[in-house]
């Protein structure tokens, strides 16, 4: 099995933290009229949202999260890396290319679809048929947790286009990808950590 470095799962970790935090105090500085329910992340990064920078920051830092953690864990398959890559990277230009005041961002969108798409197949394109593997990587419990991740961001996008529930449709799928993440690059770094204990 390839390296993990120890540093790997660090990213990773605070995916989901940067995550939630992010969309808690992003929302507890909007008036009184905005609700997570129904509306979406990217509206707390919106041109004239109160205080946007917050929800900037966490788009941001979760981008580079994903792409850090594409770079240091070597066990998965180059497909599913170069996802993750693509998804981090897309996930800052979310950031980059805020929605404006009223309409919509094409830029955005684009960005938007790239980032919550890519995150979401990564696993499945990590999987490895190594018996040596861990858990975590092999193509029953990938391509699952990619069936999981693409069917809650298919929700998301019937709520999005005439749904009442845009906003935690969207809260749950974004989350579900940054723990599974975190869930990964642990159990690689045990798996890591365990065979290196056993090598005499």
């Amino acid at each position: 099995m390839r390296p993990v470095l120890w540093w790997a799962a660090l990213p990773a970790a605070c995916a989901p933290l940067l995550l939630v935090g992010g969309w808690t105090l992003a929302a507890a500085r909007q008036p009184p009229t905005y609700d997570p329910t129904t509306e979406t992340l990217s509206e707390l990064a919106a041109d004239g949202a109160t205080d946007r920078w917050v929800m900037t920051f966490a788009f941001v830092g979760v981008g580079l999260c994903y792409a850090l953690t594409a770079f240091a864990l070597r066990p998965p398959a180059l497909p599913g890396r170069v996802a993750l890559a693509a998804g981090g990277a897309a996930t800052v230009l979310v950031a980059a290319f805020p929605e404006p005041d009223a309409g919509a961002s094409n830029h955005h969108g684009v960005a938007a679809t790239i980032a919550s798409s890519a995150v979401a197949v990564w696993p499945a394109l990590a999987a490895r048929r190594d018996p040596r593997v861990s858990w975590v990587l092999r193509p029953v419990v990938s391509y699952t947790v990619a069936l999981v991740l693409a069917g809650l961001l298919c929700w998301f996008v019937i709520e999005l286009h005439g749904g009442t529930m845009a906003g935690l449709a969207e809260r749950v799928a974004a989350l579900a990808e940054a723990v599974w993440l975190t869930v990964a690059a642990v159990a690689l770094r045990r798996a890591a950590t365990a065979t290196r204990g056993h090598c005499p």
